[in-house]
């Protein structure tokens, strides 16, 4: 027998965008139910296999104490593991105290535009609501390479975040931010990282010099990068690991892994849910269309995060639910897409790369005349804190408009870049200049004053 709920809104998946939009309605006296396929997944993608778990194991690489790279590595999975426990609980008890909200475990599928059925332990149950939010995320892309499939040592970036013990050996597919930010991270613990990526370049968006910049870094850290790399097979191992055969520089190669990282990107986890029951609209990526509202073509469904195939940061889904919430409420002023300015975005290498804007090649393309500046972390010599923690690798670049002194982009690849960023972000959103960005007061010692000496470059 069939259970039937009645809501005002209902919610599949618990990521960051549908699990505070289901908070803020059920704290409203709506009916909210929340539906989210694992028990592992309360919380979403990024807290228990995207960003907190990966920072995790990156910071505690950063911070070994010891020599034993195995050993190090077994305690940072496990301490990872315990934290993102304690999140999964917290996410999940949050709803406790919301008397009208609901959350089930199990596989949806939509039966028509206002009901799904959820198949829980406990059998069928049908929910129909006026509203639904889909947020489901992204899962990650398998290439299509002779013996990779049945590959038993060819994992996903979830499955590598658990798996024990310390691979000597990672081939990493794909140059991309998941396949670097693991190849920098493994390298930490003592595994011979090699990566392979088909583009003639890693970080083909940015600009030659901070590409090569980065590069360096982890060539330095002792990571084999082979760009142009066209990958013919994957032959297991009889006992254990796996040989990979590939083309690079018109000689074919191999190489030996005891555990190779499918890194080739995600796509909107959209297959199962029976979306043309609903008569919702996809992409040929199998990402739900939307609006600048993240409303799709059923005005009552909306689709925030990485299902609607727009930028897979946990950010974006949190401003997808601002958005969708005006929608919900009847804001007089709402939130929309078109909104977003100057969104920053970081790759958390050893020192991290974080980027905002135009690079120099895009500012130049598009006919603006400029200031740009480019400096090695190590030549500012009044930014004290890179010194003081013996982090003086990386670059920063900033890219100006020479007539209105507007700050176009910036790539920073330094210490503490993650959070730097964001001060540019901000002064390009209110149109604060280059020049009052530079003759600001920042405390001492911190990476924030590196605009005194770094802005007062710009030629």
């Amino acid at each position: 027998m069939t259970e039937s709920i009645d809501a005002d809104l209902v919610v599949l998946g618990f990521g960051k965008g549908g699990k505070t939009l289901a908070a803020a309605l059920g704290t409203r006296g709506q009916r909210v139910v929340l539906i989210e396929q694992s028990a592992q997944m309360y919380g979403g993608t990024c807290i228990n296999v995207g960003c907190v778990p990966t920072k995790s194991m990156v910071y505690r690489g950063e911070m070994r104490a010891t020599s034993d790279g195995v050993a190090e590595y077994g305690a940072a999975v496990a301490a990872t593991a315990q934290l993102t426990d304690t999140l999964r609980a917290a996410n999940l008890n949050m709803f406790a105290s919301i008397p009208t909200a609901t959350v089930l475990t199990g596989h949806a599928t939509f039966v028509d535009e206002h009901t799904v059925v959820v198949e829980t332990d406990n059998g069928p149950t049908a929910v129909k609501a006026a509203n639904i939010v889909i947020g489901t995320g992204s899962v990650p892309v398998v290439p299509d390479i002779p013996g990779l499939h049945d590959c038993p040592v060819a994992l996903s970036s979830t499955e590598m975040l658990s798996r024990l013990p310390r691979p000597d050996r990672l081939v990493i597919l794909g140059g991309g931010y998941i396949g670097l930010e693991f190849a920098s991270m493994m390298a930490s613990y003592g595994t011979e990282v090699t990566v392979l990526e088909h583009r003639p370049m890693i970080l083909a968006g940015e600009d030659d010099d901070v590409a090569a910049a980065a590069r360096e870094l982890l060539s330095n850290a002792g990571i084999r990068v082979v760009t142009g790399a066209e990958i013919h097979s994957v032959e297991s191992g009889d006992g254990a690991g796996a040989t990979i055969a590939f083309t690079a520089d018109g000689s074919r190669s191999t190489v030996v892994a005891d555990i190779i990282l499918m890194a080739a990107g995600r796509r909107p986890n959209t297959d199962e849910l029976a979306l043309s029951n609903a008569g919702v609209r996809t992409t040929s990526t199998g990402a739900i269309e939307v609006d600048e509202f993240r409303r799709t073509n059923r005005p009552h469904i909306f689709a925030v995060g990485d299902v609607n195939g727009g930028p897979q940061f946990t950010y974006i889904s949190l401003d997808d639910y601002r958005i969708v919430l005006d929608q919900l409420v009847g804001s007089e002023q709402p939130r929309s897409a078109a909104d977003r300015v100057a969104v920053p975005n970081c790759l958390f290498l050893t020192p991290p790369l974080a980027r905002v804007g135009l690079t120099e090649q895009q500012a130049r393309a598009a006919g603006r005349q400029l200031k740009v500046v480019t400096t090695p972390v190590v030549k500012l010599a009044t930014v004290a804190r890179a010194r003081i923690v013996d982090q003086t690798d990386g670059i920063m670049k900033v890219v100006v408009d020479a007539e209105s002194d507007q700050i176009l982009g910036a790539a920073l690849l330094c210490y503490d870049a993650h959070e730097v960023i964001n001060l540019v972000s901000l002064a390009m959103r209110h149109r604060i200049t280059a020049s009052a960005l530079r003759d600001e007061i920042y405390t001492h010692p911190s990476m924030s004053e590196c605009f005194n000496q770094l802005l007062g470059m710009l030629r």
